[in-house]
């Protein structure tokens, strides 16, 4: 019985550990990036929908090379799941360039100055790209992914997203 209440306790503890160690997503909800027509848009919107964040840059290669992925897994869940991409970009117009080129259709935003900060915020402390998140209705961060996101992560983690 002590063994058992002991291993107990242990997985208690490991998996509030493993929860400790996601970023809190207060930091996204409370920022306001610019559009791809540098319209200031406040991420709060977003708040209470399931999310995939994905940061990225146009000089990313494996960023480009996951693009098609988020895109069919948006339409595949259009309207439960929401895909953001933010661009660690200066200037909106190359952005809405590379967008259009790379049929983004998924809200892009365009992060200038507070790209960097904001990644290291959210968990990504060596600020690496793509780096994604992947937030629950709650606000919660259920799981983050440094490197390029391939449709078995996202097949990984739909039914999370997807819980209510």
């Amino acid at each position: 019985m002590t063994r058992l209440l002991t291993a107990f306790a242990l997985a208690a503890l490991s998996t509030l550990a493993a929860a400790q160690e996601m970023p809190s997503s207060a930091p996204l909800f409370a920022a306001t990036l610019a559009d791809l027509d540098d319209k200031p848009v406040a991420l709060e919107r977003y708040k209470g929908k399931p999310l995939v964040v994905n940061f990225w840059a146009r000089w990313c290669g494996p960023c480009r090379a996951e693009i098609p992925e988020l895109i069919k897994f948006r339409n595949a869940h259009k309207g439960k799941i929401e895909v953001l991409g933010i661009g660690i970009e200066d200037k909106a117009e190359p952005a809405k360039e590379f967008a259009k080129a790379y049929d983004m259709d998924y809200p892009v935003f365009v992060a200038k100055e507070q790209g960097i900060p904001l990644m290291q915020t959210l968990g990504n402390t060596k600020a690496g790209l793509p780096y994604t998140l992947f937030i629950d209705r709650n606000g919660q961060v259920i799981s983050k992914k440094m490197g390029t996101v391939k449709k078995a992560d996202l097949d990984a983690i739909e039914g999370a997203l997807l819980k209510k």
